[in-house]
């Protein structure tokens, strides 16, 4: 019965690749699925070198905004601009601890840090809310000093002129940073997009300022000011709470709800006693105990967790490894260990 329930799993399984095609199937028969530790490694790496990739480029585009605004610094003399260049420049140089931790995260697990270095994300994630924290805290002393002693824009089409860049500049790197951050299940590097889209508004912000002093407003440009404030603080709370999110083993339930349907759907698979998720830099790690019948084989019940294995990884996003956990029917759930190892030291206790 067991090799003939593994015969109908694995003609399943063959009707599936049927459906996707001549091109998928030859790829798939040269290039077979594997479980072990060694290619796990490889997608491991590469999906660093995008996100390595993606913060080098996001430095090269906000370094050239920051270098374009800078000299038109040099010719206005504007405070509010040269206040946006320097959120522009720091936002750049996030990419430093962001680099870091990937560079961090490739290292191999070792005996003391056995799930590897994954976390040092989220560290680079903490580094970078407190960054926007501090562009706030700039951002509002900057707009105070103004109210405080107003002063008289000069050249100020080139002010406007360096805010539409620095706009542009910030949501061409957003949009970069927050899509490759979401594809690679990046928490600090979506973040860190999240600041260089605040970054954009400040530039407009610029814009508004200059067109202000152009009307005669010398208020125009702390206000501006203090909007920027806000718009930051906004955006230091969703960033926050992302980040605190990815430290507290927090997971969208949707992942959790489609992994347990992917458990049930296993042949031979009774119920799911408990189902856990929880990241890791930016790959994912389940826990599962599932219940099989109380009669199988342990060759049979090692069969049907490593198909449950393979389905989890293969089926559910960005998830990299599994552990299953099988109990029999008759004693499903964690509740029963305890019992079952007492009753077990009795009976050995016994025979001794």
């Amino acid at each position: 019965m067991a090799d003939h329930g593994k015969q109908e799993q694995e003609h399943e399984h063959e009707h599936e690749h049927e459906a996707r095609g001549r091109k998928q199937r030859l790829k798939h028969l040269l290039t077979p699925h594997s479980h072990d530790t060694a290619d796990k490694v490889d997608d491991a790496l590469e999906t660093s070198r995008d996100g390595l990739r993606a913060l080098w480029i996001s430095l090269a585009g906000l370094g050239v905004t920051a270098l374009l605004q800078a000299l038109i610094v040099a010719l206005s003399g504007s405070v509010a601009l040269l206040g946006d260049t320097v959120h522009n420049v720091a936002d750049a140089l996030t990419a430093v601890p962001l680099a870091i931790a990937f560079w961090w995260g490739r290292r191999a697990a070792t005996r003391a840090y056995t799930y590897g270095f994954g976390r040092a994300e989220d560290l680079a994630g903490i580094l970078i809310v407190v960054v926007i924290a501090a562009s706030a805290v700039a951002s509002a002393w900057f707009a105070v000093d103004r109210l405080l002693n107003p002063r008289t824009l000069t050249h100020l089409p080139w002010v406007a002129a360096a805010g539409l860049i620095g706009f542009a500049g910030n949501e061409v790197v957003a949009r970069y940073r927050i899509a490759v951050g979401r594809r690679i299940g990046s928490a600090a590097l979506v973040a860190d997009g999240l600041h260089a889209r605040t970054d954009g508004y400040t530039s407009l912000a610029v814009v508004l300022a200059a067109a202000g002093a152009w009307l005669g407003w010398g208020w125009a440009d702390p206000v501006a000011g203090l909007a920027i404030t806000a718009a930051i603080a906004f955006v230091l709370k969703d960033a926050a709470r992302e980040v605190y999110h990815r430290l507290m083993d927090r997971v969208d339930p949707e992942l959790v709800d489609r992994a347990e349907r992917e458990l049930r759907a296993v042949t031979g698979i009774r119920g799911v006693a408990h189902l856990r998720l929880r990241w890791i830099g930016h790959h994912l790690h389940a826990e599962a105990g599932i219940v099989v019948d109380a009669d199988l084989s342990l060759l049979a019940a090692h069969e049907i967790a490593a198909d449950a294995e393979h389905q989890l990884t293969h089926r559910v996003p960005r998830l990299t490894g599994a552990t299953v956990h099988v109990d029999p029917a008759s004693h499903p759930g964690d509740g029963h260990h305890a019992a079952l190892s007492h009753v077990r030291r009795e009976r050995l206790t016994a025979a001794g």
